[in-house]
């Protein structure tokens, strides 16, 4: 089976690099710096082992990389990988992967199936079969978790695929064999329509559960024992996105929640839980700055140590950040601002005022310190030797994710989601 795999960034060089230990495949992406780099066997993000597996496919002569559409006219499958860009309110900018894909239609033989992963409003599908009545179109949307990709790709619990007929379900099923024993197969607008409800529910729980976490912080109430005792109520379940923390960020829910929003509007259908999901998660997302106003009032002249800048833990990109932003109130507000992450070694020019450092140097004379990128790094550096440069022991924690080191340190004084003040 010959692959060519369309949209090179995230999802796209993942999916190329994991479907080329058993297929041959090639990556095509009209961005030429982008197939340089991956000629170069280098992905364009990072994402733990992914430049590895590029090198070993590549060496092995099952993964190659173009800028032709060309690339399209002996392939058994296309599949479709770009991360669906979002623009600043979080809507959809559909035209950004209908173009190329249009592009690579182009060259495609006739019959070949079409396979849609980047994340389209429902109906997508349909308008392209209209538009090609002469290829076969499925759809499996996906977004891979940054930093844990390669093994939520290779180890899927499971794989929905949306189809309009059964003519490509056993190349489907040949397809997504290595990855998964488990497909489950429907109609295509049904398929679409599963990412939009599922990061939807996904975004409920986490706007939920942090609502609930702030009443606690006010009654004498634990979050995390609230939390505890809801998922031992067997209708919800151990593994229910209940921990109060730090709000969603990035696109990827809010996408999902946005578009159901539209849909709503433009279908005339009243819809008051779902737009409410983007309202209070947004302002949710003020919760460490908030926190740190009721701690310290006035915060003109204060130090803080920002621990993390990246929009999540192994990876480097920076976009859409929740730390970016906190880190801009806080100037805005006229604090200093140290900051530390394993991955950043330079700033953009609105970030200039951030002190970048090592993380001793990050914590020296701050006030408090701000978890934002939970790093493992972060969780297993020295504590008991760390935290006395800390003008006073505060450490601001949404997450918890420092509870266990922070025990052995004595009196700390630990602000997180949740926990009653």
């Amino acid at each position: 089976m010959k692959i060519t795999v369309l949209g090179l960034w995230h999802l796209g060089s993942v999916t190329a690099a994991c479907c080329a230990r058993h297929f041959q495949v090639t990556g095509l992406d009209f961005d030429a710096t982008v197939i340089d780099g991956l000629r170069a066997e280098k992905a364009p993000l990072l994402e733990p082992g992914l430049d590895e597996l590029i090198a070993e496919n590549a060496a092995a002569g099952r993964l190659g990389f173009s800028t032709d559409a060309a690339a399209c006219r002996d392939a058994d499958v296309l599949w479709v990988t770009y991360d669906t860009p979002v623009n600043d309110a979080d809507e959809s900018d559909s035209a950004q992967v209908l173009e190329p894909l249009r592009r690579a239609l182009a060259e495609l033989p006739d019959g070949a199936l079409v396979l849609i992963s980047s994340q389209l409003p429902v109906g997508t599908c349909a308008e392209m079969e209209r538009e090609f009545p002469q290829f076969h179109f499925a759809c499996s949307p996906e977004n891979l978790r940054l930093g844990r990709a390669l093994d939520a790709f290779e180890k899927a619990e499971r794989i929905i695929v949306g189809t309009r007929t059964e003519a490509k379900r056993p190349l489907l099923e040949k397809l997504l064999a290595p990855f998964t024993s488990r497909v489950i197969f429907m109609r295509t607008e049904s398929a679409e329509m599963v990412k939009h409800a599922l990061n939807s529910f996904l975004a409920v729980s986490i706007t939920f559960i942090n609502e609930v976490a702030r009443i606690c912080e006010h009654v004498g109430a634990d979050a995390a024992e609230v939390s505890a005792g809801l998922k031992s109520e067997p209708r919800i379940g151990a593994r229910a996105y209940l921990g109060a923390g730090g709000p969603f960020a990035g696109g990827t829910l809010a996408r999902d929640v946005v578009t159901l929003s539209g849909l709503g509007a433009r279908f005339g259908e009243p819809l008051a839980v779902i737009p409410a999901i983007k309202q209070s998660n947004d302002l949710h997302r003020g919760w460490i700055f908030r926190r740190l106003q009721t701690r310290f009032g006035e915060l003109r002249g204060r130090t803080f140590a920002v621990l993390g800048l990246t929009y999540t833990p192994n990876t480097d990109t920076l976009r859409r950040s929740a730390a970016v932003e906190l880190c801009q109130q806080l100037l805005a507000a006229g604090a200093r601002v140290q900051a530390h992450d394993p991955a950043v070694s330079a700033l953009s020019a609105e970030l200039a005022a951030v002190r970048l450092g090592d993380l001793r140097a990050t914590l020296t004379d701050a006030d408090a310190a701000v978890v934002c990128t939970e790093w493992p790094e972060f969780r297993a550096a020295p504590w008991p030797e760390l935290l006395p440069l800390l003008r006073q022991p505060v450490v601001v924690d949404a997450n918890r994710f420092l509870e266990k080191p922070l025990l052995a340190c004595g009196a700390v004084e630990h602000l997180s989601v949740g926990r009653p003040t």
